[in-house]
């Protein structure tokens, strides 16, 4: 079996599951470190001609990080492609299932049992908060309705404040974010890459938390580590 992977989370997926199976990634595909497969550019504008030189068997997507007239030339080129959806913890989870199977794995690995176990055995909240997420700056834009972060976050005890708005990804102006007075900042360190430097200081008087985008956004074996590692950035961010 010979695999291309289009998407970060996928990648670490199949990687870390079937050695040897994926043969091409995008340059953004970090997970694992030591991840040695031919690279065939962005999640947005993978090239084509590389990935058919790779004669991959499968070809693994996602409805929001690819573009669909990348996948449509891909299997207009007699490749097979497979499109997963992801917008919360459950999905997630099957859509790893069936990506997994399709690329040969006999059986649920291990690492996708514990992140199973791991979110369906979390604590009640004490209390829930309230938090505006931004994923960009210049312009800023925030989660919306329907993603994959907002449920992680929402089964963690914070309800973003942006999620019953028309759009996935809006852009609210800064001075709308802070009039919104939420409980907490969330700043994830992709898709843009917000640091301590770069990002509290336009929320003055709000407490943030900067938090890891690959736990909060990927759904992969980091999976298994996310609640605890969010809960306690969270929790830091909330004294």
């Amino acid at each position: 079996m010979r695999v291309v992977s289009l998407v970060p989370s996928l990648t670490e997926a199949v990687a870390v599951t079937l050695p040897g199976v994926l043969v091409g990634a995008t340059d953004w595909c970090s997970h694992p470190a030591d991840l040695d497969v031919t690279r065939i550019g962005g999640t947005k504008n993978p090239k084509t001609d590389r990935i058919l030189a790779l004669a991959p068997d499968l070809v693994i997507a996602n409805e929001e990080e690819n573009r669909p007239a990348d996948l449509d030339a891909l299997r207009a080129a007699g490749l097979e492609v497979l499109v997963t959806e992801v917008r919360g913890v459950p999905q997630a989870l099957a859509e790893l299932r069936r990506v997994l199977t399709a690329c040969g794995a006999p059986e649920r690995p291990r690492w996708l049992a514990e992140a199973e176990s791991a979110w369906a055995s979390l604590p009640e909240p004490a209390r829930r908060t309230t938090a505006v997420v931004p994923v960009w700056r210049r312009p800023w834009m925030v989660l919306g309705r329907d993603t994959f972060a907002g449920d992680v976050l929402a089964r963690l005890g914070v309800d973003h404040l942006h999620a019953a708005h028309p759009d996935r990804y809006p852009r609210v102006p800064l001075a709308e974010l802070n009039a919104a007075a939420p409980d907490l900042v969330v700043l994830p360190d992709e898709p843009y890459r917000f640091t301590a430097d770069d990002g509290p200081e336009a929320f003055p008087g709000l407490p943030c938390a900067l938090v890891s985008g690959r736990h909060l956004t990927w759904y992969g074996p980091s999976l298994t580590e996310a609640p605890r590692v969010l809960a306690r950035a969270l929790r830091a961010a909330r004294r």
